[in-house]
């Protein structure tokens, strides 16, 4: 017995290593078959440079001329100091001018769509997507042509920022952004600044910037008169930035998901930006894809846990014991996801607290026989709850026959804890979610309980209820050929209930 409980502990301290959430299909194929307590870690060890790496997390930052763009892309990248951040100008992708264009540059429009090469912007975003380098053109300015000699070289990152105002307006690029951001800054400020730009960083002739200056009223252009807007009209501006302000620019703002007004000056948006951001760098792609998975946060201990009740030489009792754990946590996280009530009570020094109040409609939903393993936690956590019960036949895992149910009378005036520990294909999930909708319940009002989840298992699910929420302890790597998840946890109903020998 002191032998059993100095494992378990060197398993929990051995959890607190580094962290991989499961095996890969083609490190467990090549693993002899004839050894099998070959330590999985060091299989993965072995291979982790051809492991695949996550998506980046795209951004695009849009504006008007001058609103403050850069500013915001160097706060953002100033804040997320600890993850691997790139920035990519549409300016970059500017196309070069014809000799014949070049005679007459002051009649061409920089702020047009069609002054930018699209398709060259959207290959570059699609090879960083999935991480490849690119080679990132640098345009020049002075005789706008792209340099010949010399390029960007922009490597696999964390995070990647599309900037540019003309960004929001192709839909190919928008679909590749995980989060659109729109920098909202005043007319005569963005001009102000527009005019400083060109003059001195861009190294254009200030006569051509300032060509055909005159004097202007609030009347008929809309712009305060100040000792610098009173006297100064840009032709340039009203015959080119102006107008593709209103007609592209403006009109993609609709499609931000943030709009940050004053731009860089707007330092509590910019941090609940970067808030976001860390949030959605910590999740898995699953969980960016389907904002309707929940993924429990991972810590030693629960690491731990997944390491012993996973080990295949774990005695019954530990794996009742440390999945009963687990099942704890899921399904407090999942209560977590009910709607409350705010609820307020006299505490014994006669003061009045503030809370909230449990969600009173509430029932269980197992689906046999694995899913009454959970039983015990949810009874635990919910005084009294109702639970009923599914059966459904898995020839093959097709999940398609309903064997037997029986469900509360009112179950459609309940929320329900849907409990399966482990999502493999979905068929059996989706015929039991299908089965709780016919009898009334809304798709919102269930709650998918599991303790691991495979990818395949997540989009079948997700895809057909969006509106149903599932929580789960990890996500695993994939299924196999016996729709088996892997790494996984072999039948979970055998090795719980003590039925596998």
């Amino acid at each position: 017995m002191r032998e059993e409980t100095k494992s378990i502990d060197y398993a929990m301290e051995a959890a607190s290593g580094p962290h991989f959430s499961g095996l890969r299909l083609d490190v467990l194929r090549s693993s002899p078959s004839s050894s099998p307590r070959s330590n999985p870690i060091q299989a993965i060890s072995s291979s982790t440079t051809s492991l695949p790496t996550s998506q980046p997390f795209i951004i695009g930052v849009s504006g008007g001329t001058a609103s403050g763009k850069t500013t915001v892309c160097d706060m953002i990248i100033q804040q997320l100091h600890d993850h691997r951040v790139v920035l990519v100008n549409q300016d970059s992708f500017y196309r070069g001018l014809t000799p014949e264009e070049s005679k007459r540059v002051h009649e061409y429009n920089f702020d047009h769509p069609d002054a930018f090469d699209t398709e060259q912007l959207l290959e570059c975003v699609e090879k960083l997507k999935l991480g490849q380098s690119v080679h990132v053109p640098i345009y020049d300015f002075k005789i706008h042509r792209k340099s010949e000699d010399s390029f960007r070289q922009v490597n696999v990152s964390d995070v990647i920022i599309l900037e540019g105002i003309l960004v929001f307006h192709d839909q190919r690029v928008r679909n590749l952004m995980n989060m659109k951001i729109f920098v909202d800054t005043d007319a005569d400020v963005r001009l102000a600044r527009r005019i400083r730009r060109d003059t001195v960083e861009r190294g254009r002739d200030v006569n051509s910037v300032l060509e055909q200056a005159r004097l202007t009223s609030t009347s008929n252009t809309g712009f305060k008169k100040s000792n610098f807007m009173s006297f100064l009209f840009i032709e340039q501006y009203a015959k080119f930035v102006k107008p593709a302000f209103d007609d592209f620019i403006l009109p993609s703002k609709k499609y931000a998901d943030v709009i940050i007004p004053r731009g860089g000056d707007n330092h509590v948006a910019i941090d609940l930006i970067v808030q976001h951001i860390h949030t959605k760098l910590g999740q898995h792609e699953l969980c960016k894809i389907y904002p309707n998975v929940y993924v429990i946060q991972s810590t030693f201990q629960i690491r731990g846990m997944h390491t012993l009740i996973r080990d295949q030489e774990i005695s019954t009792t530990d794996f009742v014991f440390y999945s009963d754990r687990l099942i704890r946590l899921v399904v407090e996280h999942g209560l977590g996801h009910l709607p409350f009530t705010e609820k307020q009570v006299v505490t014994p020094t006669g003061s009045v607290y503030t809370g909230v109040d449990f969600c009173k409609k509430l029932c269980g939903v197992s689906i046999v026989r694995s899913g009454e393993s959970m039983e015990n936690a949810v009874r635990a956590c919910c005084k009294g709850i109702k639970i009923g019960k599914i059966l459904i036949h898995r020839d093959g895992d097709n999940g398609k026959q309903l064997i037997y149910e029986k469900l509360p009378k009112d179950i459609s005036e309940r929320h329900v804890l849907l409990l399966d520990p482990v999502l493999a294909t979905g068929n059996s999930a989706n015929q039991a979610i299908e089965l709780l909708i016919q009898k009334g319940v809304p798709e919102s009002h269930i709650i998918f309980l599991n303790l691991i989840s495979a990818p395949e298992g997540i989009h079948c699910v997700s895809k057909r209820f969006p509106a149903l929420k599932i929580v789960t302890s990890e996500i695993d790597v994939a299924l196999n050929e016996e729709f088996r998840v892997i790494p996984g946890m072999g039948e979970f109903g055998d090795r719980y209930f003590g039925t596998d020998d």
